[in-house]
């Protein structure tokens, strides 16, 4: 039986959340154009008979601006410390020197690390190969897998599978994911905002899910969304609610088919000052441990 953590590392937009999804089988980690989704470190899990693999989906890495960037960043940091496999994603058209310091950590390392190279449709066959040259001249990654929008999933998870260690499966057969309800309410919300606003708006919110009530036929929820400063919750509010009420339709449209139940979904806005640079807010939403 074999059985271990394979982390998903690399820059922002690149497609690290598709990976992940399409690997578990399940929609677990917010998908949108926008840099910085992913906040969280988010497990999905993939049990067969003779084997068990822990995906885990990591923050992009970026220089921190703020205190919950830093913590964004010990989660990939911790991602490289505790991983079995890792899997690095790149693309055919990123520029960015922003990760040679986690690129220097894993080839340091003795973790097998496979690149993941994607948008290969934005590329010529000539210079895929120059790339997938570079990538295995890198230092531990070897033999990358080579992926479009939907990857080469069976390609890629039986490269994977070669990798695991042996070992007893770390969750029961039948665990998802680590992650509650509450998480991916919050975490739902948050992507329809990530949609629905531009500049600073998304980037500046936080939701905290104030109740969760289960019942047969219907799950009931009261969330809060934080914002940053005052003139924030206007905008996210809009003219007479209508913004605030269109991000909770689309909120609960998808809650309902994740849960496969209805859901009677509030939202309300409230501002937490600063809460992004708070160390004891950020404890609160979850990025640093107590």
């Amino acid at each position: 039986h074999k059985a271990g953590f394979v982390n998903i590392i690399g820059n922002p937009n690149v497609g690290k959340s598709t990976l992940m999804n399409a690997l578990v089988g399940e929609r677990l980690s917010i998908i949108t154009s926008k840099a910085q989704t992913t906040r969280h470190r988010i497990l999905g899990v993939v049990s067969g008979e003779d084997f068990q693999i822990v995906f885990s989906d990591t923050p992009g890495i970026l220089k921190p601006s703020y205190k919950l960037q830093e913590s964004m960043m010990k989660f990939v940091t911790g991602a490289v410390n505790d991983a079995d496999v890792i899997l690095y994603v790149t693309d055919t058209v990123e520029q960015s020197d922003r990760s040679n310091d986690i690129l220097e950590k894993i080839r340091q390392s003795d973790i097998p690390t496979l690149a993941v190279i994607n948008k290969i449709d934005l590329t010529t066959p000539e210079k895929l190969e120059e790339l997938v040259d570079k990538w295995q001249a890198a230092g531990r990654h070897d033999r990358p897998g080579i992926g479009s929008e939907n990857f080469n999933i069976k390609g890629l998870f039986d490269l994977i599978l070669e990798r695991l260690p042996e070992g007893e499966a770390f969750y029961s057969k039948d665990t998802l994911t680590d992650k509650t309800l509450r998480f991916f309410a919050s975490e739902i919300i948050r992507e329809k905002i990530l949609r629905n606003y531009d500049k600073e708006i998304p980037y500046c919110c936080e939701i905290a899910i104030e109740a969760y009530k289960e019942e047969p036929t219907i799950d009931r929820i009261s969330a809060v969304i934080y914002v940053a400063r005052d003139s924030q919750k206007g905008i996210l509010i809009g003219h007479k609610g209508e913004k605030l009420k269109k991000v909770g339709q689309q909120a609960r449209e998808d809650m309902e088919q994740f849960l496969g139940k209805k859901v009677f979904l509030q939202l309300y806005v409230k501002v937490n000052e600063n809460w992004r640079d708070n160390e004891r807010q950020l404890k609160r939403f979850g990025y640093e441990q107590e």
